[in-house]
């Protein structure tokens, strides 16, 4: 993976007079933690580094994330007029899951990725990709200048890495993690309510649906799989979007036996989105890259066409195929 040297991404935003952000489709806690911190430290830097216009582009998100500043900025819609001097990509794997912002990334005169997924191409001019940092937002605490991290910096950060960590349970929490967090502690940021208010706090139509999710689950391969799925017409009759199903998958990959949990959504356009987890022996981003998507060893996802049978059936080879090995 390549890596460069903060002086390397200053030299290169120095002087641009148009900086867009873009993170990966259906943003996450440490995508829209990456992205709306990485603003703020260049508004920070602003006046240093000679830097003009600075704009954000995400898809929508959940309300509870708006509990960091600078949310209200986001853009969510595109005008393909502007272009951009740097177009820097956030905690995104490759190109294809930039989604709409693809066009100013091929527009820009130059492009940086900052990312932490192992299955990262390197698709920019210049690429900062460190696989075993937790989250991007730990790969960015290591770019900032400490002491131009303020207190709002600090929110977005933690929440970065709170999610892609599950709440330091994952396997990708290292001591280094722990470290960083406590730095943004000493900022003096209320990180449990930060953890309560966007991850543990769920609204009444969230906790039914994920119940259902819960409910309907099906164990395989004699339990070593556990799957369930949510489609469209479920998600109209409780109300809620994509955005309400954070925390599914996590739930299911505490059933006691179970090597994998997938969980599976249908989308507008008729694809399933995939979310893989793994209980450590299986690496959930190599199935997850042969369907086009990637991730993590223990946390991936892609999209599928079919049915819901379609997908597990599809699945359930590449599992035994690792377990067996």
């Amino acid at each position: 993976m390549s890596v460069f040297k903060l002086d390397i991404l200053e030299q290169e935003l120095t002087g641009a007079k148009k900086i867009a952000i873009a993170g990966h489709i259906r943003p996450d806690g440490d995508c829209i933690g990456s992205c709306s911190a990485l603003y703020k430290y260049l508004i920070v830097c602003r006046e240093e580094l000679n830097i003009g216009q600075v704009d954000i582009y995400l898809e929508t998100f959940g309300q509870e994330y708006n509990i960091l500043s600078g949310t209200d900025i986001i853009r969510h819609s595109y005008d393909y007029d502007d272009t951009y001097d740097v177009f820097i990509s956030v905690d995104c794997s490759s190109l294809d899951r930039i989604g709409h912002s693809i066009r100013y990334f091929n527009s820009a005169k130059r492009t940086i990725c900052i990312d932490h997924h192992i299955t990262n191409d390197n698709f920019a001019d210049f690429n900062h990709v460190i696989p075993d940092a937790s989250s991007t937002c730990e790969v960015l605490y290591d770019l900032f200048v400490e002491t131009r991290i303020t207190k709002e910096i600090a929110k977005s950060l933690y929440i970065g890495i709170v999610h892609d960590t599950g709440i330091f349970r994952h396997a990708s929490t290292s001591g280094k993690t722990m470290e960083i967090a406590a730095s943004l502690i000493r900022k003096g940021i209320d990180f449990t309510k930060l953890i309560d208010e966007t991850f543990t706090q769920k609204t009444y139509a969230q906790m039914q649906v994920m119940g259902r999710a819960l409910m309907e689950s099906v164990l395989y391969m004699d339990g070593k799989l556990i799957a369930s799925n949510v489609s469209l017409d479920i998600m109209r009759f409780y109300g809620v979007t994509h955005t309400d199903l954070d925390g599914i998958i996590d739930q299911l990959r505490t059933v006691k036996g179970a090597e994998v949990a997938l969980f599976i959504y249908e989308t507008e356009n008729g694809d399933n989105k995939i979310s893989l987890r793994s209980n450590g022996i299986v690496n959930v981003s190599k199935i997850a890259s042969f369907y086009g998507g990637g991730g993590h060893v223990k946390a991936a996802g892609c999209n599928i066409k079919g049915t819901v049978n379609d997908v597990v059936a599809d699945i359930i080879p590449h599992i035994e195929a690792q377990l067996i090995n």
